[in-house]
C-alpha cells in the first residue's frame, strides 16, 4: 500500500500533535521530514519523532524530491504565503485551520492549488473523526426531526500570554481564528448553508504587538432555512465545550466534539416528552439512546490518512474549497463586528 510522504512546515505544538497522531496509527501517511528556521530546532525535533529528514529552512523543505505533500502548521499570518510556495514547488498542502486570514486570501490559495493540480485541503481534524460522521448522518436521517438551532461552546482559559502567538495580532491571533473556527464550521456541516445573518460581540484584549485580538466572542447566525446557530469562543473562560443540535422531536449532544478520543467516544440523541396540553398520554416519554464510536487510533493520524486518500486514491477531501471559504467569510464579518483588524 501506498503511502504519502509528508513534509512537517513547523516543530511548534501543533506539529508535535500531528507527528504523533501519524507514529500513533496512520496508515496511509509517513513523516519523510521536518523544517524549521533552524537546523538544531530541526535536528532535534527530527530525532525525537524519528524523522529521516530536517532541514533548516523552510524553502529546502518545499523543495525536497522526497517530500509528496507539507503539513502547513506555521502561525495564520504565515498560511498564505508558505502553502503558495509549496504549491508552486509541486508539493499537495494540507494547511492548518484557518488557513487565511481573510477570505480573500483563501480563495488566492484554492485558485493556485487548481492552477497547479494539487490538493489543498484545511485541516479541521474533527472531520474526519467516525463520531462527527455519525453525528451528521444521524441528523441527516431525521433522528430529531427539522433542526432549529445549534448551540456550541470552545473555550479554555491559558495564562500563558506572552510568547502565545493566539495573543498575537501580528499572526492572526484571537478566539474567532483559533477556536470560534470550529463552531462556525460544525454548523456549516448540519445546515450545508452560509448564513444570512451574523450577530457577534466580544471582549477585546491588548495584542502582545501592539494591536488588540478578541479573548472572548459570541456569535448567533441565521441560515435561508430557518436554523439558528449560537455559539461562545474563549480564550480565558472555562466551559463545557459541547454541542448540541436541537431539532423539532429532540435534540443530540455531544459532549467531545472537537477533538474526540482516540478510544470510545460517545454521544447522545433524546427524543422529548411532548406536553401535556398537546393531549399526548403520560405514558409516551422521553426515549434517550447512548451512541459510541471506537476508533484504536489517533485523531490526527485520521486526518492524516483522510488527507492522503484524497491525494493518492482521488478520494473526495473532507473539507470542500466552497465551506473553507465561506467560513472565512463569516469569521471575516465576525471580526469585523468585535472591532479586530489586521
Amino acid at each position: 500500500m501506498s503511502k504519502l510522504r509528508f513534509g512537517i512546515m513547523s516543530t511548534g505544538n501543533i506539529a508535535r500533535q500531528f507527528i504523533e497522531g501519524i507514529n500513533g496509527g496512520a496508515q496511509r501517511s509517513v513523516a519523510a521530514a521536518v523544517g524549521s528556521r533552524s537546523i538544531e530546532s530541526a535536528q532535534a525535533f527530527a530525532e525525537k519523532y524519528g524523522i529521516a529528514t530536517p532541514h533548516g529552512s523552510y524553502d529546502d523543505l518545499i523543495n525536497d524530491p522526497g517530500v509528496d505533500a507539507i503539513y502547513n502548521a506555521l502561525p495564520n499570518s504565515y498560511h498564505k504565503e508558505w502553502t503558495l510556495k509549496a504549491l508552486a514547488a509541486g508539493k499537495h498542502v494540507l494547511c492548518e485551520k484557518p488557513m487565511g486570514m481573510n477570505a480573500a486570501e483563501v480563495q488566492e490559495m484554492f485558485d493556485a492549488a487548481k492552477q497547479a493540480d494539487r490538493v489543498l485541503i484545511e485541516a479541521f481534524m474533527y472531520r474526519t473523526h467516525p463520531q462527527t460522521k455519525a453525528v451528521i448522518a444521524k441528523v441527516r436521517e431525521g433522528a430529531i426531526g427539522e433542526v432549529k438551532l445549534i448551540r456550541t461552546t470552545f473555550c479554555y482559559r491559558t495564562e500563558k500570554i506572552n510568547g502565545n502567538t493566539r495573543f498575537d495580532q501580528s499572526l492572526g491571533g484571537g478566539a474567532i481564528m483559533d477556536i470560534g473556527c470550529y463552531c462556525i464550521d460544525f454548523a456549516r456541516q448540519i445546515t450545508g448553508e452560509d448564513p444570512t445573518t451574523i450577530q457577534a460581540t466580544g471582549r477585546l484584549h491588548d495584542s502582545t504587538d501592539g494591536g488588540a485580538i478578541d479573548v472572548s466572542a459570541s456569535g448567533v447566525l441565521g441560515y435561508p432555512s430557518g436554523i439558528v446557530s449560537t455559539f461562545t469562543c474563549a480564550m480565558d473562560t472555562q466551559a463545557s465545550n459541547l454541542a448540541q443540535i436541537c431539532g423539532t422531536t429532540g435534540y443530540i449532544e455531544v459532549p467531545v466534539p472537537w477533538k474526540p478520543s482516540a478510544g470510545m467516544a460517545s454521544w447522545t440523541l433524546r427524543t422529548m416528552t411532548k406536553p401535556r396540553q398537546d393531549g399526548v398520554p403520560d405514558e409516551v416519554g422521553a426515549v434517550e439512546q447512548t451512541f459510541s464510536d471506537e476508533v484504536g487510533k489517533p485523531l490526527y493520524a485520521l486526518e492524516a490518512d483522510a488527507f492522503a486518500q484524497a491525494v493518492l486514491d482521488g478520494a473526495e477531501p473532507f473539507m470542500s474549497p466552497a465551506d473553507s471559504i465561506g467560513n472565512a467569510k463569516v469569521i471575516d464579518e465576525m471580526l469585523r463586528q468585535v472591532g479586530v483588524s489586521w
